[in-house]
């Protein structure tokens, strides 16, 4: 095939663009020519911008476009309606935060989906990140028909994860100690490799298919205990998970950034999307070992810490939830 992709130097984008070499594809990126040095020198690279800068597309031909830097339905439609007589097919990359509810448990690709209060904003933010997803998918089905592909992944992960979510809780199992684990070790856990949904994608693309699926993994239910033991033993470390309950860490402030992907409970749906079309559709997964170690071998080559409790204050919290463990047994008698 001949593919394009929109985007495709980052991470989602870079794995999707290995996976297409990898298979013999001729791959043509168009992007805005940031990324040095260029990982893909043995493909075709158009410089050019979303935002008004689509010229250099005004030519040419493709099997199939992949999207996967669409965020604002009006470039989503520049891009689908100037390709849609030269592209045979067109796969976006949308997200399970298109869902109304993101917090029901066993969603599937038919539940009702979210709407932004005002169509007109562009600003993507954690409360428009969504509803603008929603316009986007809509725009491909309008312009593409069944020859729309819409994914819809929850977290994803592995090697050049900018975002530093479960990178740092890998690289914080890999040093080794006490180390405070968040809420319940039964909590549901979602998320999918990149390089699996990369293959799930030129799967589906070479398969001729159309449609919606959510695309998130494992295929069997992943609990944090599960996923920080995995870590332990992947990683050979020696760390002793000390669980700090829910209320506890609410109290002392603790959020996205010092416990990244940890969720209260009003939220554990968020990490139990419906992926059973995907599985019935051939999605696989690499073991769970594969993924823990190679997002440890990149992040030691060239990861960016960013997220996570410094020392000091992983071990202030501990040491203030055992002291609290201990007035509660000494006030029980």
């Amino acid at each position: 095939m001949r593919v394009l992709v929109l985007g495709g130097t980052r991470f989602v984008g870079r794995h999707l663009v290995a996976e297409a070499l990898r298979r013999g594809h001729e791959v043509t990126l168009f992007h805005r020519g940031r990324t040095r040095p260029d990982p893909f020198p043995q493909a075709e690279h158009i410089h050019g911008d979303r935002d008004g800068g689509l010229e250099s597309l005004r030519s040419g031909t493709w099997d199939a476009v992949i999207d996967v830097s669409g965020y604002v339905p009006r470039l989503v439609r520049a891009s689908a309606e100037l390709l849609a007589e030269r592209a045979g097919r067109y796969l976006f990359i949308s997200t399970l935060a298109v869902y109304a509810d993101p917090r029901a448990p066993g969603k599937g690709e038919d539940f009702p989906l979210a709407r932004p209060k005002d169509p007109g904003v562009e600003e993507v933010t954690a409360n428009t990140y969504g509803p603008l997803k929603v316009l986007c998918e809509m725009v491909v089905r309008e312009v593409y028909g069944e020859r729309g592909l819409i994914l819809r992944p929850g977290y994803i992960v592995g090697p050049y994860d900018h975002t530093d979510r479960l990178t740092a809780w890998v690289r914080r199992v890999g040093q080794g100690g006490e180390m405070l684990a968040p809420g319940d070790p039964e909590a549901p856990l979602q998320f999918i490799d990149a390089r699996d949904l990369a293959v799930f994608a030129l799967d589906r693309l070479e398969a001729g298919d159309g449609g919606v699926y959510n695309v998130t993994g494992p295929a069997e239910p992943l609990t944090w205990g599960r996923f920080l033991d995995a870590c332990r033993s992947a990683l050979g470390a020696e760390t002793a998970f000390i669980w700090v309950s829910e209320e506890c860490l609410v109290r002392h402030g603790l959020g996205s950034q010092e416990v990244p992907l940890w969720l209260t409970r009003e939220y554990r749906g968020v990490m139990q999307a419906d992926n059973s079309k995907a599985l019935a559709a051939g999605l696989k997964f690499r073991p769970l070992e594969e993924t823990i170690r190679d997002i440890a071998e990149w992040d030691a080559r060239e990861g960016e810490p960013q997220l996570g409790l410094p020392p000091e204050r992983e071990r202030e919290l501990l040491d203030r939830w055992r002291a609290e463990g201990a007035r509660q047994r000494q006030a029980g008698g």
